[in-house]
């Protein structure tokens, strides 16, 4: 099949993303603005869905769709199974990715609807199982038995929090001549402000990148 002629139109030159559209010259704030727009517009099924990439320690990458369930100045929140895959790889990102407190991850798994907590159970996550049928029976079978209790955490599922250090800022033109604005924080190490560098808030500059 062909699909060399499928392609979507975006913004046009008059629309541009330009630096003083910025809702902010903090990124997180600038985040929440963008991710605000989304909530609003009726085309957008789920707007915490997010693309998590990991890599292995031999070089292998992996990328898989999750949900965010929280965000602020100390980073992105989410949860999963920590023996799956993208748990066992995560927390080998050395500054970038930490666990969160057991204490967290409670609070957030009880408030989950009662199905999704004993499906988490149910569940070992990306491991392989005879059929579907025995998912199915595995979840009878502990609805049946945490019917008038409260179902436990698993103890190998709880949240992450990734604290970035650069987020990009990225909005399509039907030229191809994409916007990206991207932010990075100035830590030890980091590549510093160059001439066409621009100052954020706190920790933070941002510069334009060609598309």
């Amino acid at each position: 099949m062909e699909l060399g002629a499928m392609r979507m139109g975006y913004r046009g030159a008059e629309e541009a993303f330009e630096e003083r559209h910025l809702a902010s010259r903090d990124p997180v704030a600038q985040f929440e603005a963008w991710l605000a727009e989304a909530l609003r517009c009726p085309a957008v099924g789920e707007a915490n869905a997010m693309c998590l990439a990991t890599c292995s320690r031999d070089g292998k990458p992996s990328a898989r769709m999750v949900l965010l369930k929280g965000f602020g100045q100390d980073g992105f929140r989410f949860f999963t199974n920590r023996q799956s895959r993208k748990g066992r790889e995560l927390v080998r990102i050395e500054g970038s990715v930490r666990r969160l407190s057991e204490e967290e991850s409670e609070q957030y798994f009880h408030s989950r609807p009662r199905s999704s907590q004993i499906g988490a159970v149910a569940s070992r996550q990306s491991t392989v199982i005879p059929d579907r049928e025995y998912l199915m029976k595995r979840n009878a079978e502990l609805e049946e038995k945490y019917r008038d209790v409260p179902v436990p955490k698993p103890e190998d599922w709880g949240g992450y929090i990734l604290q970035p250090d650069v987020v990009e800022f990225w909005q399509g033109q039907t030229s191809r001549l994409h916007d990206r604005i991207v932010f990075r924080r100035l830590r030890d190490g980091a590549e510093p402000p160059g001439p066409m560098t621009q100052r954020g808030e706190g920790e933070w500059v941002f510069e334009r990148l060609a598309p």
